[in-house]
């Protein structure tokens, strides 16, 4: 008897290359587009187009948002806090591969 099995794969995009529409995005992050207008208006993405409806979403806006959430969630942290804490974690990340590179 031959057994049929589904897997299911769920996951984050993350080449800069990808594009995303503002649909997309509400649909990878599962988050109403509300929500996204929010973290556009404080920063902490940004989208390339004029207005909404062109709007273009780089691949890593997914793992920004991701990690927004669980800042908001887990920490309590606003918006704006949010936006300030991504930028200052998203160096210190710059910093260590830099440091990597450097000690070889």
């Amino acid at each position: 008897m031959r057994r049929s099995t589904m897997t299911s794969l769920t996951g984050e995009l993350l080449e800069e290359e990808v594009e995303l529409t503002l649909g997309e995005l509400c649909r990878a992050c599962q988050l109403p587009a509300e929500r996204i207008f929010a973290l556009v208006e404080e920063g902490v993405i940004e989208p390339a187009g004029r207005d909404t409806t062109q709007w273009r979403f780089q691949g890593i806006s997914v793992t920004r948002v991701h990690r927004a959430q669980r800042l908001e969630r887990d920490l309590g942290i606003n918006p704006a806090g949010v936006a300030l804490a991504l930028e200052l974690l998203e160096e210190m990340d710059r910093l260590r591969r830099r440091l990597r590179r450097l000690e070889g």
